[in-house]
């Protein structure tokens, strides 16, 4: 069997004409002897409605409950879809999490995909050209649903089609995988082809066409993953291991809503600064940007957090440096992290050069760097300068 895992985002089945249209997309790749296993988020944005029910009922819904709302989104579309192509005599067949057997741990609203009963599904398309599988969801071994967390339906499609050793198409509103984010940047050059780890550094550093897990997945498991545009003929982007073009920053990515902590005046003691962060980290925060300097014998530490997690973070953070009187803690708001990504930086001498360079006459708070990728810390204000200085410099 020729198999092939297509995913369509919400925006792609917002409404019944947008269905009846991705019914007609599918059913041309029937028509060229394919099996298709479709992935299908939520119409637009119901999972956003959902929550906002929820929370109209209860200030925090209990976290099993959520997932037990925010998995009716899917089934709406799958089953909607699975009508339209019934109806242009298409073999098909909608399943849930449930009836595919797809199993993952059990922590609700951000659950990972464990197994799948692959042999189902395969048995499932020796019956039927067409199988629709409700995305972002699974169940545990309990029986109960769960959710993937925001991108999760990428996510599963990329799992399925790793499960099924096929390709996987993402389908959305963009028509491929771009240097930067066009609706930021209206002339930001799209990619024909973009590596592993280069579009996992720019999913995490706030790209939004994939989602990071997915990525993670496909390249753990060498998924050929193809991201284009649902309403559109244009070719797309090609993610894949190694990128024979090899430029040196291949794209640039924005994360807004930055807040910097400084703690200072700890004792010069490195185990100090593990338990606060592993204290931290219990707490499910994620920090990031993180610099360490000695003053004197005495440490200052700084990190990034994002702004929406900062309600009950000042709390645990004066519970972990309850024990240290002298240190303080100050907050400052209102920065963006910058940064480019280039597989091509492992090899090219002089790419921070360049960098700063571009940015000489943008102050920067902080500044880190891997393999393939440097970011800066700044001020909201000067993202438009920095961001076009970057473009120009590496031809974004």
């Amino acid at each position: 069997m020729n198999i092939v895992v297509q995913k369509y985002g919400g925006s792609s089945v917002a409404d019944t004409e947008k269905i009846k249209f991705v019914a007609n997309k599918v059913k041309k790749r029937v028509d060229e002897g394919y099996k298709i296993v479709v992935i299908v988020s939520a119409m637009g944005k119901t999972t956003d409605n959902l929550i906002k029910l929820a929370k109209e009922i209860s200030e925090k819904p209990h976290p099993r409950e959520l997932d037990m709302l925010l998995t009716t989104g899917e089934q709406v579309s799958v089953a909607l879809l699975s009508m339209a192509l019934i109806d242009l005599n298409v073999n098909t067949k909608s399943l849930n999490a449930f009836q595919a057997g797809i199993f993952t741990t059990s922590d609700f609203n951000k659950a990972r995909i464990q197994k799948f009963k692959v042999s189902k599904i395969i048995d499932l398309l020796k019956e039927h050209d067409v199988l629709v599988i409700t995305g972002f969801q699974g169940i545990t071994e309990e029986g109960d649903y769960t959710t993937l967390g925001r991108g999760g339906s990428d996510t599963s499609a990329v799992a399925i089609a790793a499960a099924l050793h096929s390709e996987c198409e993402i389908y959305s509103d963009f028509p491929g995988i771009y240097t930067f984010d066009p609706r930021r940047y209206s002339n930001a050059k799209k990619l024909k082809y973009v590596t592993y780890d280069e579009m996992l550094e720019m999913a995490s550093l706030g790209a939004k066409v994939l989602h990071s897990r997915a990525v993670e997945v496909a390249k753990k498991f060498n998924v050929k993953v193809y991201c284009a545009s649902t309403f559109s003929e244009e070719e797309g982007t090609y993610v894949v291991a190694d990128n024979i073009e090899n430029p040196v920053v291949t794209g640039m990515s924005v994360m807004e809503n930055q807040t910097q902590v400084t703690i200072t005046n700890l004792p010069f003691d490195h185990a100090i600064i593990y338990n606060i962060f592993d204290k931290i980290a219990q707490k499910g925060f994620n920090v990031d940007m993180i610099s360490i300097i000695n003053i004197n014998d005495r440490l200052n530490v700084s990190f990034t957090i994002i702004e929406e997690e900062m309600e009950n973070f000042d709390k645990y953070l004066k519970e972990a440096l309850s024990n240290f009187n002298e240190s303080q803690v100050t907050y400052e708001h209102g920065y963006a992290k910058l940064s480019v990504v280039g597989i091509g930086m492992k090899t090219e001498k002089g790419v921070a050069s360049r960098f700063f360079k571009a940015l000489k006459d943008v102050p920067l708070r902080m500044v880190t760097t891997s393999e393939i990728k440097i970011s800066c810390l700044l001020d909201k204000k000067n993202l438009e300068k920095a961001t076009n200085a970057l473009i120009k410099e590496f031809e974004l």
